[in-house]
């Protein structure tokens, strides 16, 4: 979401900078990118890593897959950032299940900011790159198949049609005022489509086998 920032709220509220190993940069005033806590703070926890065997309490571990698909499509080149919320009992009291095990947890995929390799807006593609530190995560990936819903998601309704749609969306100050650079980028990312699949047998021919149940 975009929040305006002033030059006097950023005057009086210090901790508005970027932090960097030998610098600190104020922020500029304008239009800022914020996210929003997830949820009730009076219900809600936040865990930024599980135990093995409580991954498997999550519910919607699959979403793993889902976003490996997306951090290849954009050359994250950051490892997959992630959070575990702890927040789902019903009016009840009780945990969610699926008849066989209690769900406790979900986790929310989060900080894109490595996208494009970061600011460079360059695809320097790596087989590891993307990948959550953890191979648990993955155990349901039996082959590509197994990334079956997003790769058709990406490659038959991710038109140029719809990232022109989107490009129009993108404050200005957000690309330097250089929309023919941003249509460049644009450009780039409907042409990577189709590649997504070579990423992804490149990660799994990689020596760190990130997908254990993949034959």
């Amino acid at each position: 979401m975009g929040l305006p920032t002033t030059e006097e709220l950023i005057r009086l509220t210090p901790e508005l900078a970027m932090e960097l190993p030998r610098a600190r940069i104020p922020c500029q005033p304008g239009l800022q990118f914020g996210s929003r806590y997830p949820g009730d703070p009076r219900r809600l926890t936040l865990h930024d890593f599980l135990p093995d065997e409580q991954l498997r309490e999550v519910e919607n571990i699959h979403d793993f897959a889902g976003m490996l698909v997306f951090d290849k499509w954009t050359c994250n080149t950051n490892g997959r950032q992630t959070l575990f919320l702890h927040d789902f009992q019903n009016d009840s009291g009780e945990f969610r299940t699926d008849g066989e095990r209690t769900f406790r947890y979900r986790t929310l995929m989060i900080d894109q900011g490595f996208c494009f390799n970061a600011g460079e807006w360059t695809f320097p593609d790596a087989p590891l790159r993307g990948l959550y530190a953890r191979n648990r995560v993955y155990e349901g990936v039996c082959g590509l198949e197994s990334f079956a819903p997003w790769i058709e998601r990406l490659e038959n309704r991710m038109s140029d049609r719809v990232m022109n749609e989107v490009s129009r969306e993108i404050p200005p100050a957000w690309y330097d005022d250089d929309y023919d650079e941003l249509l460049r980028l644009m450009d780039h990312l409907l042409r990577r489509r189709l590649r997504v699949k070579d990423l992804l047998l490149e990660a799994k021919r990689s020596n760190r086998h990130p997908f254990p149940n993949w034959a």
